[in-house]
């Protein structure tokens, strides 16, 4: 007897892996992509977006001129529905003059209106939306930043501005200012990446020999001295109507920031963002070591030289744009640690939250806690972030 031909079985639907308890799951059907943020993490973002929000809308509302929310508000929303581009505001009906046509205007005699600009829309959005734009940004790229270089370094006294990477690109962008006075003002980002770079690099291949340990450190603390120290060369040698704009630029300022600036930074803020949200699970594994990221499959040398371009790219352009503001780097990783949790896919959104709810908020306060002066926000970043780096060295060193 022949054996009996075997029917094909229908294949069978694979169930859907369950969650991590405690976990959700995103999947992007249009990407091969999937996150598992856990509800811990979902919350902690969901509360720094909304203290960022407030932030803006406050900062908005504070001022020489106080206004209400409520009208800034209105305002924002009458943008919005005008479609205005930037630096432009809302007219409302009401706010017209009449004025007489001319001869020339076919309509002699005929009353036309002539709209005049609303004070709270010129205060809102041509002087005070850009500006807090610009620190939202900055801060959201510095606290990235900093959130991707302790993931891969592994150590949480490593940032930017801690390693010399703020150094590299503050120097690269005074040098831009002062010897490429004839270029586009576009090239500061990238010229500002490029420092930022050459000190990562730097940085990169000293720490192959020195480790992760609190030597890195030191020698990040003594590569920052050089380029503060050609920075200030770079200074003293440039033009005096530029040594002024220099040195309060090198302090960390957003005064008098624009709609150019806002659409300068953006574009970098959100390709690199991207690129880090592509690169998180690579990193959490770069968190475990060397020989356990591999053996997950990873390239531990490729994983770390993007994931330290994306923070070289977000600091130099945060750097061009707001200057060298230091500790947001620092600060803000700790404050996503310890609210969203340890996994840099967890905490890396909630990690620029922070950065951009403290640069805010130290803009605001420094407009307006001194008026009619103006004062840096890098001077409250560094009155906060300094006593908090000597007690991460103090603990590290006590270890």
């Amino acid at each position: 007897m022949e054996p009996r031909s075997r029917r094909p079985q229908s294949a069978q639907p694979q169930p859907r892996p369950r969650p991590l308890p405690g976990h959700l799951t995103v999947r992007l059907r249009r990407l091969p992509m999937s996150f598992h943020p856990s509800r811990r993490s979902v919350i902690a973002t969901a509360a720094l977006l909304v203290a960022t929000l407030v932030g803006l809308v406050g900062s908005l509302c504070l001022g020489s001129l106080a206004i209400p929310p409520d009208r800034v508000v209105a305002t924002l929303i009458d943008a919005v529905r005008a479609g205005l581009a930037p630096g432009t505001s809302p007219v409302p009906p009401a706010t017209g003059a009449p004025a007489v046509a001319g001869p020339q205007g076919g309509t002699s005699g005929a009353l036309v209106t002539t709209p005049t600009p609303s004070p709270d829309a010129f205060v809102v959005l041509d002087l005070r939306l850009p500006r807090a734009l610009v620190a939202v940004l900055a801060g959201a790229a510095l606290g990235l930043a900093g959130a991707l270089t302790q993931a891969v370094y592994r150590n949480p006294l490593a940032a930017p501005d801690i390693l010399g990477v703020t150094g590299g690109a503050s120097a690269a962008a005074v040098a831009f200012l002062t010897y490429g006075q004839g270029l586009s003002v576009r090239w500061l980002p990238a010229a500002a990446f490029a420092g930022a770079m050459v000190t990562t690099l730097a940085m990169y291949a000293l720490a192959r020999r020195a480790g992760v340990s609190l030597r890195l450190i030191l020698v990040g603390i003594g590569v920052r001295a050089a380029t503060a120290a050609l920075t200030t060369l770079l200074v003293v040698k440039s033009p005096i109507y530029l040594t002024n704009r220099a040195m309060l630029w090198l302090t960390g300022t957003v005064y008098g920031a624009t709609w150019t600036d806002v659409l300068l930074l953006a574009p970098w803020c959100v390709a690199i963002g991207g690129l880090a949200a592509v690169v998180a699970r690579r990193v959490d594994a770069l968190q475990l070591g060397d020989d356990v990221a591999g053996g997950l499959g990873t390239t531990p040398a490729r994983d770390r030289l993007v994931a330290l371009g994306a923070a070289a790219a977000l600091t130099g352009a945060a750097v061009a744009v707001a200057g060298a503001i230091g500790f947001v780097a620092l600060l803000a990783p700790h404050i996503a640690r310890h609210l969203a949790g340890p996994a840099f896919s967890q905490a890396a959104l909630a990690a620029a939250l922070a950065g951009a709810s403290m640069l805010l908020a130290a803009d605001t306060l420094g407009r307006v806690a001194f008026a009619p002066l103006d004062v840096p926000a890098g001077v409250f970043t560094a009155a906060v972030g300094a006593p908090f780096f000597l007690a991460l060295l103090y603990r590290a060193h006590r270890r």
